[in-house]
């Protein structure tokens, strides 16, 4: 090898841009995985979500085409039937039209009367105070929490947020908190007020089921069925029609999400090999040249009662020390490459820390060790096929 030492070189670059790549493309797809695990759905994947529709067949003599509402009454009926996968139920009513105001501005915008799940459900992360809770409900309290940048329009002082009052229409509710989000601006009261506010209304913009047990697509399945079977016989239309309520299960969303991931993975993992396989190969050609180069020697050391073993271990070791050590520039220059996208990528909801492990580098020294034996043994072999004395007429 010493011989070439400009084939080697850029065999080796070869090696460790194989390397680099495939460290950076399994970092990215590891920022994309992260970016995922910390997102609302996998957070809150044992929620389904149901919206009133309208019924796409006629049922119980009732005309398709009409309007099919949720219930008050049904979070209770969803519970009751349901014990097996259903933790619990609850609701929340939007108010489209509001003015939400204080002495220095105001808003028009609507708020969402919750429960205290919805924390959960929507991901939120409070900057400052507290989000509503059970006492809020039982005691109908004029409380609200405010998005950032309604914070920023109605107040001059962060600091002052938390306990002061705020104007909804003619109503004064105390700001119990606010959180940052770079785009959700939802406004949020205790569900109980809201539907006060409502001339107690029963029907729901929409009902949230926390589920439980599942654990395959089929459990999934069946409680979609269930949930549908409830509602139909509650509000009076065909349990398989699809049109009179729409829902989302989360737990189905993070199964596909979770095999969309595991498809990057592999993808990113492959492309890396692939790109890493083209130094490999210029790995196992220096090394044809270099026991080509070698054949006196070799023929000599088999004359003189070399055992083959030794042969082949020495052309292996050789190629794995190549491959390690450029495999291992490649490694370090990876590990920088994940490190600048770290900071590129720093707040972005995409890629979350894409940055390698221990485990990862682990694994990519095996794959180097693993390379390096492979791209030596054919040249090996072919070694052991020299007769010596073929080789010492070799000059």
């Amino acid at each position: 090898m010493c011989t070439n030492k400009l084939r080697t070189a850029l065999t080796g670059l070869a090696v460790s841009w194989g390397i680099f790549m495939l460290i950076i493309l399994v970092g990215l797809a590891r920022g994309v995985n992260n970016s995922f695990g910390g997102s609302s759905m996998a957070r809150a994947n044992n929620v389904v979500q149901v919206w009133p529709g309208r019924a796409s067949m006629p049922y119980d003599g009732l005309k398709e085409g009409r309007y099919v509402p949720l219930k008050k009454g049904n979070l209770e009926l969803l519970e009751k039937e349901n014990p097996e996968h259903v933790a619990t139920a609850f609701a929340e009513v939007y108010a489209g039209t509001a003015t939400i105001s204080t002495d220095r501005d105001y808003v028009s915008s609507g708020y969402n009367g919750v429960f205290p799940e919805s924390l959960k459900r929507d991901n939120i992360e409070m900057t400052d105070g507290r989000f509503i809770n059970e006492r809020d409900l039982e005691e109908m309290r004029k409380v609200i929490v405010l998005d950032g940048r309604t914070v920023d329009q109605l107040f001059a002082d962060r600091k002052s947020v938390v306990g002061s009052f705020v104007k909804v229409g003619d109503l004064s509710f105390k700001v119990i908190g606010f959180y940052d989000s770079d785009w959700r601006r939802s406004i949020y009261v205790p569900y109980t007020t809201a539907w006060a506010l409502s001339g107690y209304n029963d029907n729901l913009s929409s009902l949230m089921v926390e589920s439980k047990g599942l654990k395959t697509q089929e459990d999934a399945d069946e409680l979609d069925r269930n949930l549908r079977a409830t509602l139909g016989r509650a509000n009076r239309h065909d349990p398989d029609d699809q049109g009179a309520v729409w829902m989302w299960n989360r737990f189905s969303s993070y199964l596909s999400s979770l095999k969309a991931q595991n498809i990057l993975d592999i993808t990113m993992w492959v492309i890396g090999l692939l790109t890493l396989i083209t130094g490999i190969v210029g790995v196992s050609n220096i090394m044809f040249v270099s026991v080509k180069e070698r054949t006196h020697e070799i023929g000599i050391r088999r004359a003189i009662g070399a055992k083959p073993r030794s042969i082949l271990l020495q052309v292996i070791v050789e190629s794995v020390v190549l491959t390690a050590v450029f495999g291992y520039i490649g490694i370090v220059l990876g590990t920088v490459g994940t490190e600048i996208l770290s900071r590129y990528f720093e707040g972005s909801e995409m890629i979350k820390d894409p940055t390698v492990s221990l485990a990862l580098a682990l694994q990519v020294m095996l794959v180097l060790v693993v390379s390096g034996a492979l791209a030596g043994i054919f040249p090996a072999m072919r070694a052991l096929k020299i007769h010596p004395v073929e080789a010492l007429r070799t000059e």
